[in-house]
C-alpha cells in the first residue's frame, strides 16, 4: 500500500533525526511538583527517571517526548510492539496487556512514575499507587491529553507545546487545502470501518473519530448518538455505512479478516454505497488510525489523509517531529447491529 510505505518511511526518518535537541534531563529544571490527573493529585519529589506506560497512547507520547520507558504494555497489533516504535523501544521490558498489566513485574522494575488511564486501570489504581506515583488520563484515545500529562509529569512541557503547535498548524493547512480542493463537496461525511473475522465495526468516536472531527469531516447520520459506534453482524446492515468516504481499517496478516472483507465487498448493497460508487473507499493502517493512540500515530494518520486526497503535506524539514529517545538511567442499533465497546480502543 503506497500510503503505508510513505508514512512508515517518514516516521523512520523522523525517529532517527534530532530536529529539536533534548538533553538527557527534562526541559523544566524544577523537579518537585504536584500533578493533577484522573487519579487525583500526585506528588513527585524528583524528576521521574523510570517511567512505565500502561496504554498505547502513553507509550507513543513517551517516545515523542524523548523518553525511553523502563516498561511498556504489549501492543494490540504487530506484537509485541508496533513497528513504528520498535527501534525507539528496542530492549524495553514488557509488563503485560493494557487490559491486564502484570503488577508483579511492574513492581520489580522499580518505577518512579506510572502513566495509566482511568478507563482501563481504575480497579488496580490503589495497587499501582502503592508501587509508585501514578498519574492517569480519563480515556485511551485523547492523544493531546496523554501528551500533555506525560510532559507535565516529566518536565517536558516545552516539547509538548511544540508538538501540539505543529499539529494545529497541520490541521489548519489540511482544512484549507481540502476545502479548496473539494469546493461544494466539502465537508464530507466519513465512515471509519473495521473488518473483523465475523463482523464489522463502524466507529463514530475514539481516536480516528476525534481527529476526523477536528479536521472538519462529518459523521454519517446512521452512527450519530451511537456512543463509540456500532457492531454490524449481518450484510443487511451495509447501508448503515453509507458515507461520502469510507476508511477501511484492515489487519493484513489475518486471512479470516481479509476473507470477510472480500465477502462484504461482493454484496450488492456494498456496491450501492455512495463512497463505493464514487471511488472513495480507502484502505488504511489500523495502527495509525485507532491503535497507536498518540501524537506520532495522529500525524501518521494525517499523512494518510494528505496522500489519499492528493494534497501537499507541509515540508517535513520544517516540522519538530518526534524526539530522539533519551535513555533513562537504570537502577534495577439496527437488527444485528449491536452497541458493544471495542476491546482495543
Amino acid at each position: 500500500m503506497k500510503t503505508r510505505t510513505r508514512t512508515r518511511r517518514w516516521w523512520l526518518t523522523a525517529l532517527l533525526a534530532v530536529v529539536m535537541p533534548l538533553a538527557a534531563s527534562a526541559d523544566d529544571p524544577r523537579h518537585e511538583r504536584t500533578i493533577a490527573s484522573a487519579f487525583g493529585d500526585t506528588y513527585l519529589a524528583t524528576a521521574p527517571q523510570r517511567v512505565i506506560t500502561l496504554y498505547q497512547g502513553a507509550t507513543d507520547s513517551a517516545v515523542a517526548l524523548g523518553i525511553r520507558p523502563v516498561g511498556v504494555v504489549d501492543s494490540w497489533l504487530e506484537k509485541p510492539m508496533y513497528r513504528y516504535l520498535r527501534k525507539a523501544l528496542d530492549g524495553v521490558e514488557h509488563v503485560g496487556l493494557e487490559t491486564q498489566p502484570n503488577l508483579e513485574k511492574i513492581a520489580w522494575l522499580e518505577p518512579d512514575l506510572i502513566v495509566a488511564t482511568r478507563f482501563r486501570h481504575e480497579r488496580v489504581r490503589p495497587l499501582l499507587k502503592k508501587i509508585a506515583p501514578t498519574v492517569a488520563t480519563e480515556s485511551v484515545f485523547d492523544f493531546k491529553a496523554s501528551l500533555t500529562l506525560m510532559a507535565k509529569a516529566t518536565g517536558r512541557a516545552p516539547r509538548a507545546r511544540a508538538l501540539l503547535e505543529d499539529w494545529d498548524q497541520r490541521v489548519t493547512d489540511f482544512r484549507r487545502q481540502i476545502a479548496a480542493a473539494l469546493g461544494d463537496d466539502w465537508p464530507q461525511k466519513a465512515a471509519v470501518v473495521r473488518f473483523k473475522s465475523d463482523h464489522v465495526r463502524i466507529y463514530s468516536t475514539g481516536f480516528a473519530g476525534s481527529i476526523l472531527d477536528e479536521l472538519g469531516f462529518e459523521q454519517p447520520a446512521s452512527v450519530q448518538d451511537q456512543g463509540w459506534g456500532m457492531k454490524l453482524t449481518s450484510e443487511e446492515n451495509i447501508p448503515v455505512m453509507n458515507a461520502d468516504v469510507i476508511f477501511v481499517l484492515l489487519e493484513p496478516d489475518d486471512p479470516a479478516i481479509a476473507e470477510n472483507y472480500r465477502h462484504w465487498r461482493s454484496h450488492p448493497l456494498w456496491q450501492r454505497l455512495d463512497a463505493v460508487q464514487h471511488g472513495r473507499v480507502y484502505e488504511v493502517d489500523a495502527v495509525n488510525w485507532i491503535m497507536g493512540g498518540g501524537i506520532l500515530a495522529a500525524n501518521a494518520m494525517l499523512d494518510d489523509l494528505y496522500a489519499h486526497y492528493g494534497l501537499d503535506a507541509p515540508s517535513d524539514a520544517k516540522r519538530p517531529g518526534p524526539a530522539v529517545v533519551t535513555c533513562l538511567p537504570n537502577s534495577a442499533a439496527e437488527p444485528h447491529a449491536q452497541a458493544e465497546e471495542p476491546d482495543a480502543c
